[in-house]
């Protein structure tokens, strides 16, 4: 017996080595860390369960067969993050470069279908070259049962990738379908065909940081929710993301204690909005003033920062909350806004999160660019994520609701449960000025004359109180109440149940 328990130790030890001590300290070199270096840092201490790991692939073609490593190129299994279960894989990039074979997706797969029959989040850690080539077809089959998985799990268990090294080829649509994806700023990237493709086929010559690295997806691309400086910070951000979220769509969100007064005031609050309609302010500051101790944690902050979104805590429990940004275009809702927040609405509304909405718009941002880009489309999208959603809504108007962008954000005519105003707030078709201009056109050389018609525009419109005279408006609230108007709302809404007629699925314009 000891024998055999001593061989299974150093069979283990040969394992968890992966690609071996020289490819260990490469990885090193580059500033990465190891799969399993990974998973020790993303999970509590001492949870992890390894499945598969003496697993090897079953290629004999172009010498491969003379080259086996245990657990070929991914490790899989499930523990814990502050004590909820989670399942997850880490691509090992010292066993043949992380590529996928087929015995490496039917690790991945194995974790996929346990989160999904367990209904348990599972996080995708990503650094990997792509297919392996040896395996042809063999490999791009076990692409599509990965990907497969992907969209079963959609909208039942939350998908988190990170993405730590390459990503490349068929690896990018996994993360892709997933609901996150987080990158390491300067080692990682992520594009179907790297530089060496597109300088043959387009001439272009491009680095891969530039192609599909970490700022481009953040910034450009929208498909990175958010990069961090290093493997370290992005593991321990992932724990606190892990901490908003529920285990699967039947599930509620972990309700963590508070140690923030539920009826606390903001007297800053009343002063937030300039006395110069035409004046920013960070509407940043509001949230973090009404979410639970401050606490905001940010998605897809650097790409169309003219909105704001992410999770937040209201009495302990998760909400999400979406904010037109003045700082930023005026708040104005243009294609990459719309849709930036029509997909974290409808995250939210897959996992019975909550959403406070804090509106202070101008409109739809005009011109050819967006236009031609598709804005009616792209704006329909938010329109119909908000109109679709079945949570409880609370809405916030701070200031501007103008036009068709007022409808759009979580109004009551999309079926927004509470909607409240700050007296700050202006709801009309559009802003003073160009209104006057539109229906007093013929006084227009008269700029006594159209000074008197703004005024009178203003004195009518430029207030909450005919929305709220037609009950558009729930109650118009001061500025420093909103933390606790929002925290009873929430309250009373806590047994909300409201149903969409049936149907195989939605349409959404895409």
């Amino acid at each position: 017996m000891d024998d055999i328990l001593q061989q299974l130790e150093e069979r283990r030890a040969e394992a968890r080595l992966g690609g071996g001590k020289q490819r260990i300290a490469a990885q090193h070199k580059r500033g990465k860390l190891t799969a399993r270096e990974r998973i020790d840092l993303l999970l509590d201490e001492g949870s992890f369960e390894e499945f598969d790991m003496f697993v090897e692939h079953r290629c004999s073609d172009f010498g491969m067969e003379k080259a086996k490593i245990p657990g070929d190129g991914v490790v899989t299994g499930w523990g814990t993050i502050n004590g909820r279960v989670v399942y997850l894989f880490a691509k090992d990039f010292t066993v043949f470069g992380g590529s996928l074979s087929e015995t490496h997706a039917a690790k991945i797969t194995k974790v996929q279908d346990m989160a999904l029959r367990n209904r348990a989040p599972i996080i995708g850690l990503f650094d990997a070259g792509g297919a392996r080539i040896q395996e042809g077809v063999a490999a791009l089959g076990g692409y599509g049962e990965v990907f497969l998985r992907n969209v079963l799990a959609s909208g039942v268990v939350p998908q988190i990738s990170v993405i730590m090294g390459p990503c490349a080829g068929g690896d990018v649509y996994s993360p892709a379908m997933t609901d996150f994806i987080f990158m390491v700023k300067d080692r990682s990237y992520m594009f179907v065909t790297g530089p060496d493709v597109v300088k043959t086929v387009t001439n272009e010559t491009v680095t891969a940081e530039q192609l599909g690295g970490a700022s481009v997806h953040t910034t450009k691309s929208s498909i990175a929710d958010r990069a961090y400086e290093n493997d370290v910070e992005a593991l321990l951000q992932m724990r606190r993301l892990i901490d908003f979220l529920p285990s699967s769509n039947t599930d509620e969100a972990p309700e963590l204690p508070s140690f923030d007064s539920p009826d606390r005031v903001e007297p800053s609050l009343d002063t937030l909005i300039p006395a110069n309609p035409n004046q920013p302010y960070d509407i940043k500051e509001l949230i973090h003033k009404v979410a639970d101790e401050g606490d905001f944690f940010e998605i897809q902050e650097s790409f169309a920062r003219n909105i704001v979104v992410g999770f937040g805590r209201i009495e302990g429990r998760t909400i999400g909350f979406i904010a037109n940004q003045p700082m930023v275009l005026a708040g104005v809702l243009d294609s990459d806004a719309s849709r930036k927040a029509a997909r974290f609405v409808r995250f939210c509304d897959c996992f019975d999160i909550p959403l406070v909405t804090f509106v202070d718009v101008p409109g739809f941002l005009p011109g050819t660019d967006q236009e031609y880009g598709g804005l009616i489309k792209h704006g329909a999208k938010l329109l119909f994520a908000y109109a679709e959603a079945t949570v409880p809504k609370v809405t916030v108007i701070t200031r501007k609701a103008y036009g068709g962008a007022y409808d759009v954000m979580s109004s009551k005519h999309i079926r927004g449960d509470v909607n409240y105003a700050w007296p700050s707030a202006e709801i009309a078709v559009m802003g003073p000025k160009g209104a006057a201009e539109i229906l007093y056109r013929s006084d227009l050389g008269d700029k006594e004359k159209i000074a008197g018609h703004i005024r009178e525009y203003e004195d009518r419109f430029a207030n909450p109180f005919i929305a709220a005279e037609r009950g558009y408006i729930d109650e118009v609230i001061l500025p420093r109440n909103t933390r606790w108007r929002i925290g009873r709302a929430l309250n009373m809404l806590k047994k909300k149940t409201q149903s969409n007629p049936w149907k195989k699925h939605d349409n959404i314009p895409l």
